[in-house]
């Protein structure tokens, strides 16, 4: 599709996939584990020491943006399946630097996470067992997702299947237990009641700005559902897989982070210290023993789910640049078994000299790299909003019928691309997170300089 068209659309073919291996309930799961990682398990604490209670409206809100934002990559994934996904979706409605820029800032983004989760599940395990080495361990880590994803995508695909049902479970039964707590099931435990919601301060001690800064803290939690849209391009039947993941794991996402999220503000008062490691903190006064290593070894699986889901979508991204010209052509090549094998190798890179920087620069290298890169998912969702905008009013004006069509369009777009407006805005006025915005911004002009060079040097060879 000529991208200058205005009246072109997403064409009814599907673009050029690995492989079409993945089952629907793969796709599924693979959507529930991109999103559910170390972000709910330990950083969710954060988000409740800044709002109070409160900070349920802050997930409502951000978990409202992310189904949009999966409904508007489904409708477009179920039209063209691409393996590029939002960045074939980008070149299509607003040219070739727009796909390469949003393409690259991704990948990039998703490489660091990467190395980041191998690191941090290797620290985490230093905690329980300190005899152990973090960058030997991270190296371990590597290799073997390394491995799995060379496999092929079915061995993938189950992996990360059953991966991810360790922590479906594991939230489940949190939830079950905390219910337990509240109703005053658990022998010889005091239920706390609902009070914890409106003492210390009432239900915003915060207030309004409380809410706002707590939004900048758990919209990134669900950095990693787009994943979906790339997987979608390896199923058998795009159109009917997505249509059932998007609708599973819209609502399971906002049932198990509400969910965990309600049982946490109600059982422990949001200005306990213990808020650290909120999960241990509930199962604690549930008096559950050995509850501080359970959820560790609870957050290492996450970790290492998220890593390898990760690490499949950044590898199919970097191969669908590579077939496309914007990346060199050897990252778009694939084997017999139609596994990009360079596309791996390329990704998983930085996270084996991670392993090396977390040698010499212990606990210094990652943070300031996922600084740099932190905001990208959000700069993500917006570009793939104005994709889906424009194709679908380009398709609607050719008349063409789409597989899966957003209800209610555009409202639902143009409602969450306020508040990804309101999100950056936040971004901009608060001093922790200015700088994340200005190198965020920063990164995605040199990309689209450096995109646009390229494609002007090879018109002129």
């Amino acid at each position: 599709m000529s991208s200058n068209d205005p009246d072109a659309s997403l064409p009814a073919q599907a673009a050029a996939a690995p492989a079409h291996a993945l089952t629907p309930r793969q796709l599924v799961m693979m959507g529930l584990g991109s999103a559910i990682g170390a972000g709910l398990f330990l950083g969710s604490g954060v988000g409740i020491q800044t709002a109070g209670p409160a900070v349920l409206v802050s997930y409502l809100i951000a978990g409202a943006l992310v189904i949009v934002v999966m409904h508007a990559l489904g409708e477009m994934a179920a039209a063209k399946p691409a393996s590029g996904a939002f960045s074939v979706y980008a070149e299509d409605a607003m040219g070739p630097t727009a796909g390469a820029t949003v393409g690259w800032l991704w990948w990039l983004q998703v490489v660091i996470v990467v190395a980041a989760e191998a690191v941090g599940a290797a620290g985490l395990l230093a905690t329980i067992w300190p005899s152990v080495s973090v960058p030997g361990l991270t190296l371990i880590f590597m290799a073997v997702f390394t491995a799995i994803n060379l496999l092929g995508v079915r061995n993938f695909g189950e992996f990360e299947f059953w991966f991810a049902i360790l922590k479906v479970i594991a939230i489940v039964a949190f939830i079950l237990i905390g219910i337990a707590l509240l109703m005053g099931w658990l022998p010889d435990v005091a239920s706390p009641g609902l009070s914890n919601l409106f003492a210390h301060g009432g239900f915003a001690p915060n207030g309004l700005t409380g809410v706002g800064a707590a939004l900048l803290v758990v919209v990134f939690a669900f950095g990693g559902t787009e994943i979906v849209a790339i997987a979608a391009a390896e199923t058998s039947d795009p159109a009917r897989s997505l249509a059932r993941a998007i609708r599973t794991v819209a609502w399971r996402i906002l049932v198990f982070y509400l969910g965990s999220i309600a049982v946490i503000v109600a059982v422990v008062p949001w200005t306990s210290p213990a808020l650290v490691s909120p999960f241990a903190a509930v199962l604690d006064v549930a008096r559950i023993p050995g509850a501080a290593t359970a959820i560790t070894l609870i957050a290492v699986i996450a970790l290492l789910s998220a890593l390898n889901a990760n690490l499949y979508g950044a590898s199919r991204m970097i191969w669908s640049l590579g077939q496309r010209g914007e990346a060199p052509a050897v990252l778009g090549r694939s084997d017999r078994r139609m596994v990009p094998v360079v596309a791996v190798l390329a990704s998983v890179s930085f996270g084996f000299a991670a392993a090396a920087l977390e040698l010499l620069y212990p606990g210094r290298v990652l943070p300031m790299l996922l600084n740099i890169v932190g905001a990208t998912c959000l700069l993500v969702w917006t570009i793939a909003l104005v994709s889906q905008l424009i194709l679908r009013r380009r398709a609607d004006r050719a008349g063409i019928a789409m597989p899966v069509r957003m209800r209610g369009f555009p409202v639902p777009t143009v409602c969450a691309l306020a508040i990804l407006g309101l999100i950056f805005a936040l971004l901009i006025a608060t001093p922790e997170t200015r700088t994340q915005f200005l190198s965020m911004t920063a990164l995605a002009l040199t990309i689209a300089g450096l995109s646009a060079l390229a494609r002007l040097r090879r018109r002129s060879a």
